[in-house]
């Protein structure tokens, strides 16, 4: 089965990205012949693919796109072999090549998000797992190195890990019934601006 898909980047055109359980990921790209062709990154990850999304089209650091030289593709994809893995469309060959395999998790890898860049000088990407974690990803620039920070150990199995439009929010939702936002300080520190959960039945409000 399909477990994951994610619309690339307006910027990149009509493109679609599907993560199977089979483990690989599937580009499908819309063509001005009016179909659809599709390439595939086999054995993404052993056992499963869970979940994919985008990388952002304008560049981390440029407000107005024009720290691009050219237009770049990259996926971030998350399996059951607990990885995270960082993946780049060479131009030159029309291939996805892997950029970066990133360990942190000791279980299922369920959700994976990019975070917008508006700007930032920086890159950001939320993961979540079996494990009952989220981690941050962060990329200066700099090293090119991707740093784990670590959001938050829940009580359940997370799910889903989705960012705000600006990039500085990420919402949580897990096995708890629970979707929790949380946001980072001046220094650094990852804060949870809100808890919710959701009603149970026969608990709805009665008063008017």
């Amino acid at each position: 089965p399909v477990n994951s898909v994610c619309w690339a980047p307006h910027e990149h055109g009509l493109i679609l990205a599907c993560a199977s359980s089979d483990g690989s990921v599937s580009i499908l790209s819309y063509t001005s012949s009016h179909t659809w062709e599709a390439k595939k990154i086999t054995n993404a990850h052993t056992v499963g693919c869970n979940a994919v999304s985008w990388a952002p089209a304008v560049a981390a650091g440029s407000a107005d796109g024009s720290g691009r030289s050219e237009s770049v593709q990259r996926i971030v994809t998350g399996g059951c072999d607990t990885y995270i893995k960082i993946w780049r469309l060479d131009n030159a060959t029309g291939e996805w090549k892997e950029e970066a395999k990133l360990e942190g998790h000791s279980d299922w890898v369920r959700d994976v998000a990019w975070a917008p860049s508006i700007g930032l000088p920086r890159s950001l990407i939320a993961s979540c797992s079996q494990d009952r974690r989220v981690i941050i990803w962060v990329n200066d620039g700099k090293t090119g190195v991707w740093q784990p920070r670590e959001l938050n150990t829940f009580d359940d199995v997370i799910w889903h890990v989705s960012w705000s439009v600006t990039g500085n929010i990420l919402a949580v939702s897990g096995g708890d019934n629970k979707v929790s936002l949380w946001k980072e300080t001046l220094e650094g520190q990852w804060t949870c601006l809100s808890d919710s959960a959701k009603p149970q039945p026969g608990s709805e409000q009665r008063t008017l």
